[in-house]
């Protein structure tokens, strides 16, 4: 299928906070490196509810004006704030039909793991 283009997110601490502050997500484990590792994490973590909304931009990079149906998210392990992820996409399959879309999103670090995945459906 097609290759949705490819995103490099921002995912620094002063834009991991801004978000939390917006999304009244604040907790220590998303803002604080030193206080996360203090708890077993091996740093802040990027909130889930940014990763999927990362994944969705994807989406929208590609298809401005598309209708996001659903999406589907599954966290295989922590995306580390501070990070260089990419995130993008691939379609895998169009109902001509239905004019339903769907495509497996991937979220990679900079070591080339995949902490988060997942499949959408759209209609554009």
């Amino acid at each position: 299928g097609d290759e949705l283009p490819e995103v490099t997110p921002d995912v620094s601490m002063p834009t991991v906070r801004q978000f939390g502050e917006a999304s009244g997500m604040t907790y220590w484990r998303f803002t604080d490196h030193e206080k996360a590792r203090e708890a077993g994490l091996p740093g802040a973590i990027v909130p889930g509810i940014m990763s999927q909304g990362i994944l969705v931009g994807v989406i929208h990079k590609w298809a401005p004006n598309a209708e996001i149906m659903n999406v589907d998210t599954i966290f295989r392990a922590p995306l580390l704030v501070d990070s260089k992820p990419t995130a993008s996409g691939v379609v895998t399959d169009i109902d001509e039909e239905s004019r339903v879309i769907e495509i497996d999103l991937t979220l990679k670090n900079e070591k080339g793991d995949t902490p988060v995945v997942g499949t959408a459906k759209i209609t554009l």
